[in-house]
């Protein structure tokens, strides 16, 4: 087992949902957290939450769809954590409409986001764990990613691309002790969910929760170095 102890980890959209509560996981473990987002207010009162357990913990406001602020973003809060071991790509959005009713804007919308943010992001990070020949990065897609649906054409599309840029990471990195995991959770009762209508707050006992996603990312990066988790599907055990 990793100590993960005193590691600096950077996760995306991380002021709710599945993101905090893998923030508050990693706190609990005495890694350091930077979140990322949109919403100041949010971000500053997770963070307040998280320095509760004695860690270090900032945030950064930016969308991760427009590169210039993801590329101030990080290089603020690598210089604030004093480095950085672990990237939860977290952030995303979604949608659901017919293929025909859906707006172009909104379409372009899930893509920039969901895949063009993640690249971002992970550019602008790589470059650290490449130079201390070490690190963890793991990429939120979805169950979407792997099936395609009626009406989910576009968040279908964004997660199928985020599973392959992934995995080609995944092989591209290794050879730099950088263990890249692909994550394809289903229904998980996270506000997007909730926001959606696919899941509600009273489903705790029928639906997958944020913890449930937080404690399967403490576990993977828990394993030895020589082992990696590349990828792995979060199924509620509920029919």
């Amino acid at each position: 087992m990793n100590n993960l102890k005193n590691k600096k980890a950077i996760i995306t959209g991380g002021s709710r949902g599945l993101g905090k509560a893998t923030a508050i996981a990693f706190a609990k473990e005495g890694i350091d957290v930077a979140i990322t987002g949109r919403n100041k207010a949010t971000l500053k009162e997770t963070v307040s939450e998280l320095e509760a357990f004695g860690i270090k913990a900032v945030y950064s406001v930016f969308d991760i769809g427009h590169h210039e602020e993801v590329k101030s973003g990080v290089k603020s809060i690598v210089k604030k954590l004093g480095g950085i071991d672990i990237l939860v790509n977290n952030a995303g959005i979604a949608a659901f409409g017919t293929f025909n009713d859906m707006e172009v804007s909104q379409w372009s919308q899930i893509i920039q986001t969901n895949l063009m943010g993640m690249y971002y992001v992970t550019k602008e990070v790589l470059p650290y764990l490449i130079n201390q020949n070490e690190g963890d990065i793991i990429n939120v897609a979805s169950t979407a990613g792997l099936n395609g649906n009626a009406n989910t054409s576009a968040y279908s599309a964004s997660k199928f691309a985020v599973i392959g840029m992934s995995e080609s990471l995944m092989k591209e990195v290794r050879k730099n002790n950088i263990r890249v995991c692909t994550l394809t959770p289903s229904t998980i009762a996270s506000d997007m969910s909730i926001d959606l209508g696919i899941a509600t707050k009273d489903s705790q006992d029928r639906v997958l929760q944020p913890e449930d996603f937080a404690e399967l990312i403490v576990a993977g990066l828990n394993l030895p170095r020589r082992a990696m988790l590349k990828s792995a599907s979060l199924w509620s055990t509920n029919p």
